[in-house]
């Protein structure tokens, strides 16, 4: 069986420190090396390559066509195995920081005040929890895991399904007690519906869904977040359809009441979503038995 055709490493990361200054001479003050020692590694390369890198005109470089294609390619490799190698220091045993990509108001409603429990179990583990609710990269934004709500589908990752969703018409008290309080879907025509940005059709699915239709809808404003669609409701701007689970205090003590009582499923669900290369470090392994254990 034939082995890989992979050129010197040593000669792969002085090619991508001289591609990146664009010069033999702070490149080789990077690497601690002679000038020539990097021209030479770098010459070795093209040798091996059988293509040039650079055009050399007096004391000026200049990558090629290849040498930029190239050089973007080998970047990116060298990223990923600085990137896996202080992983795998961080991790001796289950320690390091565990980075964990969070959508806003779930992670501030529901799992920052679970917490505790599992930093009391895993006091080796440090969190870092960060604001993530685009496409997914977990290279680019350097997190162990992500929450996400969606259909359950992401490329090369270990996905937990977590929860579902269900949403109610939600409002505050002294909407009820005005002129016009909501008794039934048709009610809604009198108020303004407050819609999720990143959720343009939820209003649609819950209509289709219940069998009810409101003709003339006068609509709210359209908020990015959860958070904001809260406060929002709370500030008297309208009415908007919330998950049941984020707004436990709020129906507790009664700041916000759901005047229908239809409740409906949305069409996606919650999931903890895992890189492959990354579901078997330990501590990555912890969070995701301890978030399931949450969930029975």
């Amino acid at each position: 069986m034939r082995g890989r055709l992979l050129p010197s490493l040593n000669a792969l990361r002085t090619f991508e420190a001289v591609a990146r200054h664009n010069s033999f001479t702070r490149a080789a003050e990077e690497l601690n090396v002679t000038q020539s020692a990097a021209s030479r590694l770098v010459h070795s390369l093209e040798e091996y390559l059988q293509v040039p890198l650079f055009t050399r005109r007096s004391r000026r470089i200049e990558l090629t066509d290849q040498g930029r294609y190239y050089s973007g390619l080998v970047s990116k490799s060298l990223d990923l195995i600085e990137a896996g190698t202080v992983e795998l220091i961080s991790s001796q045993e289950g320690r390091g920081t565990l980075s964990i990509g969070m959508l806003p108001t779930f992670g501030t409603r529901w799992l920052v005040p679970r917490l505790p429990s599992f930093q009391e179990a895993h006091p080796e583990i440090a969190i870092n929890i960060v604001s993530s609710d685009g496409e997914l990269d977990f290279v680019k934004e350097r997190i162990d895991v992500a929450i996400r709500f969606g259909p359950g589908q992401w490329p090369d990752a270990v996905i937990d399904p977590l929860m579902s969703e269900e949403v109610q018409v939600v409002c505050t008290p002294q909407l009820m007690a005005g002129p016009h309080p909501i008794v039934d879907a048709s009610s809604l025509r009198h108020h303004r519906l407050i819609r999720h940005s990143t959720r343009p059709h939820s209003w649609d699915h819950w209509f289709q869904t219940t069998e009810n239709s409101v003709h003339d809808i006068r609509w709210g404003p359209s908020l990015e977040h959860f958070f904001m669609i809260i406060e929002a409701v709370k500030a008297g701007l309208g009415v908007a359809l919330l998950p049941t689970f984020l707004i436990e205090n709020e129906l507790r003590d009664g700041t916000l009441v759901a005047p229908i009582h239809e409740r409906v499923s949305g069409p996606g669900a919650y999931y903890l979503v895992t890189p492959a290369s990354k579901a078997q470090l330990p501590r990555v392994l912890a969070f995701r038995r301890w978030l399931i254990s949450q969930l029975q």
